[in-house]
């Protein structure tokens, strides 16, 4: 009993961080696509970020910790799967 409930934690905080990453990137498209619609041309991130001052390094680290953190969820996802495999392919064995 106690590993479901292990489990449905696991599953929720996964699902949490995979909507999270999937409305960041959503945004910043939504964003793109307005500010091309106003202006033409796409916005220049390194612009943008360089008028914010101190706080360009606090938002790089962010964006890093985000990439990161999506970096990691693909990793342990393709490591999971291909653990399932492996195990899948002894039992068959």
């Amino acid at each position: 009993m106690e590993e479901v409930e292990n489990r449905a934690k696991n599953l929720s905080k996964n699902s949490l961080l995979w909507y999270a990453v999937f409305v960041w990137f959503a945004s910043s498209l939504f964003s793109q696509s307005l500010y091309m619609g106003f202006n033409g041309v796409p916005y220049d991130a390194l612009a943008l970020l360089e008028e914010l001052g101190p706080l360009y390094y606090a938002v790089l680290v962010i964006e890093l910790l985000i990439w990161i953190g999506l970096g990691s969820l693909v990793l342990k996802k393709l490591v999971k799967k291909a653990g399932s495999a492996l195990t899948t392919a002894a039992v068959i064995a």
